[in-house]
Parts: structure tokens; sequence; C-alpha cells
């Protein structure tokens, strides 16, 4: 079976842990303490969606090149 890669945004709480998303899906979010658990929970996150997708007979997205740029302003 073919591996699929997301990219994810990962984003510090304010409460402390992170929280992560997956643009390329729709509504696919989690989070974690750490950042191995984030990664954990995350990658379930992903599968879940991947799953229903696919009952739906539904055409998995790719996912989308994001890129961090700084900008002076």
């Amino acid at each position: 079976m073919k591996k699929n890669i997301f990219e994810i945004l990962v984003h510090e709480a304010e409460e402390g842990g992170y929280w992560a998303e997956c643009p390329s899906l729709d509504g696919c979010y989690s989070q974690g303490d750490t950042l191995d658990e984030l990664q954990t929970n995350i990658k379930e996150a992903i599968e879940l969606s991947l799953e229903e997708i696919r009952a739906r007979n539904k055409r998995i997205p790719t996912s989308n090149r994001m890129f961090v740029m700084p900008v002076s302003v």
C-alpha cells in the first residue's frame, strides 16, 4: 500500500503543550503535552480521517507544500 505524506502545522498551546492541524484534511486536528505525544496523536487523527475518506469512496487529497518565510514589518 502506498504511503501518503501529509505536512502538519504545529502550534504551542497557551495552556502548555502543543496542538497540530493537517490543512490538507478538513477538520484534522490533535494535541499533546509533548512533541512526541503530539506526533503520535496527529498520526492517529490523520489515519482516522483517511479511513473516513476511503469509506466514502472519495479521493485522498494530496498534501499542499508549505513553507515558513520570515516577513519584516
